[in-house]
């Protein structure tokens, strides 16, 4: 087990930075994170037709930014309802993790992919406000699916990070409230428990040559947890953290995660239970990269492989072994 030379290569930029905390307010420490996490000299996303839009949500408007592909069948396409990481805290449309993967995956699927700018847990914002966001979300793409020339049987759900938390947490609030479900769950490197277990002792061994910066310790994931709770993790429920629900008769699953990644230590486990519970899953662990890898560049391989089988189970869920 080896990381990605170009990650290797970039460490270099983090030299001296410790903490988020110690990025803000210092300008020069902050184009230098963001030089490694974005890849500024990166090979465009695909061209794809974008508009700004909103849905109503229990809090109020939630914006979001429809991909459309720009050729092809105007009716009956696939769909990806999208969510980013950061955190609980961070992120927003034009962070690449959302707009490169929606560009990647309408241009690969010919799929409409809608982004979902859900409210962060900042300034006293707590669960379940960001999940009622993406819930009013899905169930609003569900329920006009012809007017965005969608097939309401082919829409998946998915997310990043603390976006496929989020995206898990809706698909089983629509199983649940509504009796629904999409055509297939998109989980990439995500975490469902409460309090982090720990990983593997390969992957430990791994993430020893990472930034420290770059990890996702028991304490700093349990301050993050913390934040979007509003309380401890006790007070966490199935729709908070999906390790702790039912996971019977779901969806159909796609889990792609980070071979070098804190949160493999939630991730194996949460793969495990949706086996035990016989829901049909199909799980790629990307070699050789680390968490939030679907901001990098197509071009980066095996990211690009990445992309065109988060785009492959979206045109066709059926990708996806049954149980």
């Amino acid at each position: 087990m080896t990381l990605h030379p170009s990650y290797v290569e970039r460490f270099p930029l983090l030299e001296g930075i410790d903490s988020f905390e110690q990025l803000m307010g210092d300008p020069a420490l902050e184009e230098r994170f963001h030089a490694f996490m974005q890849w500024r000299d990166a090979t465009p996303p695909p061209d794809v037709p974008a508009r700004d839009d909103a849905v109503d949500g229990p809090h109020g408007p939630v914006p979001v930014r429809v991909y459309s592909p720009a050729d092809g069948e105007q009716d009956g396409r696939p769909c990806l309802v999208w969510m980013h990481g950061g955190a609980f805290v961070g992120g927003d449309l034009d962070m690449p993790e959302a707009d490169r993967t929606a560009r990647e995956v309408c241009a690969r699927a010919g799929a409409v992919v809608v982004s979902v700018d859900y409210r962060l847990a900042v300034g006293g914002v707590h669960y379940p406000v960001p999940l009622d966001d993406v819930v009013a979300v899905v169930r609003s793409v569900r329920d006009r699916a012809a007017g965005l020339g969608v097939d309401p049987q082919r829409i998946a759900v998915g997310g990043a990070s603390a976006g496929a938390n989020l995206a898990t947490g809706a698909v089983l609030r629509a199983r649940d409230e509504d009796g629904w479900l999409p055509a297939v769950l998109v989980a990439a490197y995500g975490v469902f428990h409460p309090v982090l277990p720990s990983v593997p002792p390969e992957v430990d061994a791994l993430l020893t040559q990472v930034p420290a910066m770059l990890r996702f310790t028991a304490e700093g994931t349990a301050g993050i947890t913390a934040n979007y709770l509003g309380g401890p993790p006790e007070t966490a429920d199935g729709y908070a953290m999906p390790a702790l629900a039912d996971l019977t008769h779901l969806c159909p699953v796609l889990m792609v995660d980070a071979e070098g990644d804190d949160l493999r230590g939630s991730e194996d486990p949460f793969a495990r239970q949706l086996t035990e519970a016989d829901v049909p899953l199909r799980r790629h662990v990307v070699p050789g990269v680390m968490h939030g890898f679907l901001n990098l560049p197509a071009d980066v391989e095996p990211v690009g492989t990445a992309f065109q089988l988060i785009a492959d189970v979206v045109a066709a869920p059926a990708l996806v072994p049954a149980s």
